[in-house]
């Protein structure tokens, strides 16, 4: 069913695009003939159907008319239907079909001049050699002819181009252009130029050359239609040809406004084959990598924090780190051996995760940096990569918002875990090898808080902060009150500790 849509609906679209051609082909070919027949018969030589020569010139270009517009329609029908026979079956075109398809407008202009030419070697001979031997006559003829030919050509190939896109548009939409494959800019814009103006001055030099049977009066006449028909004609060809590559560039413009916005779920059609074309692929290329870029980014920030991430952008990257005053904040779940046990991997991860979510949320909210989660087990930094001069106190804060958060879960029942802060001196930077490193902060606050943890799961408010971290937040992070003394194991020294307390007096050493 999807097949038999997709023909359908390629069937009529092919249908639609035939149309465009030959409403297209017989306007233009129409106009073009009557003027060029009106000019010659009645303004140039001023006769009309006044003698002899213009009955037989009207008797001849009728039948002639007819045979080699049926010829021609007849040719640039088959070329048409076969060039379009993969729109017409709903698939990808082939290369060639692709190609064949963008040049379909230049192909369809060179077949329809074709009865053009012919027109002009048959007037141009019957001039010279039955009606009025003169070799400017006949010049002027097949010159005007000619000229009338070009123009009506070009005039169709800028409105067939700009009807088919659409069609450009499906033929390119899976390989876009690598290189030109029609008519330029450049040469759009001068083949315009040309036609537009030089039928003018060419009518104009031969239009004084001509026999005149009826005095100079007519030329006034032929001058003036001259003028208009350039004028319109100039008009005509200028418009389509700066059309046809304005509207592109418009969309262009368009998307790129988007993405200044930061609207980067946008593209532009590539329904043209030559530099536009280019333009038009060369965007949707730049929207993409920048997409690509954006994901990339948001991976990284996931994976090592923005901080981190927009750390190694301003100071660039390379092994070896620097001397920061830091505080540490360490998270460990309390019985994590027991839950594994008792319960699903699956759903160990899944309750892992909803932890975690919650150290993030109270971290990030004081713009802390998760340096690494462990397991059951999370290590968060304060003043690291960003220089924070309250991070004690930042650090005491999203201890006391996590610990509210982790006992409201764990009433639900959630898990418990327990937290540890520790601050001094440490140093941040990248470890490991110029081929694998990554950014982490390195020094006795992270151990202290990792033991303090340890020791905060014997207590009953889960949280244990030395005594410098206290100190150094100077009564920025709520009221915190002594616990005692403990050794803590691998130091040499007696840890003094502090637990939170809902007391809003602060102790001395919070000021």
């Amino acid at each position: 069913m999807l097949v038999k849509s997709r023909m359908g609906e390629g069937e009529e679209r092919a249908r639609r695009a035939r149309r465009h051609v030959i409403s297209a082909a017989v306007l233009a070919n129409a106009v073009g003939a009557a003027a060029v027949f009106v000019f010659l018969q009645w303004l140039s030589y001023g006769t009309g159907f006044s003698d002899r020569s213009s009955r037989i010139s009207a008797a001849i270009a009728a039948p002639y008319g007819v045979v080699a517009t049926a010829w021609s329609y007849w040719r640039g029908g088959r070329l048409f239907a076969r060039t379009i026979e993969w729109l017409a079956a709903g698939r990808e075109p082939t290369p060639a079909e692709r190609a064949a398809t963008l040049a379909q407008p230049a192909r369809l202009a060179v077949l329809f001049f074709e009865p053009w030419a012919g027109a002009a070697v048959l007037y141009g001979g019957l001039n010279a050699v039955v009606f009025h031997p003169s070799v400017v006559r006949s010049l002027q003829v097949a010159a005007t002819t000619l000229l009338g030919g070009l123009t009506t050509c070009m005039v169709f190939f800028l409105v067939v181009e700009r009807r088919l896109r659409p069609v450009f548009a499906l033929a390119l939409a899976g390989a876009p252009p690598a290189r030109p494959a029609t008519i330029g800019i450049r040469p759009r814009l001068l083949l315009s130029w040309a036609l537009g103006s030089g039928v003018v001055l060419t009518g104009l030099v031969l239009l004084p050359l001509a026999p005149v049977r009826h005095g100079p009066s007519h030329l006034v006449g032929a001058t003036v239609f001259l003028a208009v028909a350039g004028l319109a004609s100039g008009f005509v060809l200028t418009v389509m040809a700066a059309r046809s590559v304005a509207d592109p560039i418009e969309a262009v413009r368009s998307g790129l406004r988007r993405v200044q916005a930061g609207d980067l779920d946008v593209s532009v059609a590539v329904d043209d084959g030559g530099e536009v074309g280019l333009l038009q692929a060369g965007f949707n290329e730049m929207v993409s990598g920048l997409r690509e870029r954006l994901l990339f980014r948001d991976l990284l920030d996931r994976h090592i924090g923005d901080e981190v991430a927009r750390y190694a952008v301003e100071h660039g990257v390379g092994l070896g780190g620097e001397a920061r005053e830091v505080s540490a904040l360490f998270v460990d779940v309390i019985g994590s051996t027991a839950i594994a046990q008792a319960r699903p991997a699956t759903e160990v991860v899944s309750v892992l995760n909803e932890l975690f979510r919650l150290v993030v949320a109270a971290v990030t909210v004081e713009g802390g940096w998760i340096n690494k989660f462990e397991g059951d087990a999370a290590l968060c930094v304060f003043g690291a990569p960003d220089e924070q001069r309250d991070h004690a106190a930042r650090a005491l804060r999203a201890a006391r918002r996590l610990r509210e958060s982790l006992a409201a879960w764990a009433a639900a029942g959630g898990l418990d875990a327990a937290i540890g802060v520790s601050s001094g001196s440490a140093v941040a930077g990248n470890v490991g090898s110029e081929e694998r490193y990554e950014y982490t902060v390195i020094g006795d606050p992270v151990n202290e808080a990792a033991r303090l943890c340890e020791v905060a799961k014997t207590k009953p408010e889960r949280v244990v902060a030395s005594a410098a971290s206290v100190a150094a937040a100077t009564g920025r992070a709520g009221a915190w009150s002594g616990a005692g003394t403990q050794m803590l194991r691998g130091r040499s020294q007696p840890t003094e500790l502090f637990v939170p307390t809902s007391d809003d007096r602060p102790h001395p050493l919070t000021g």
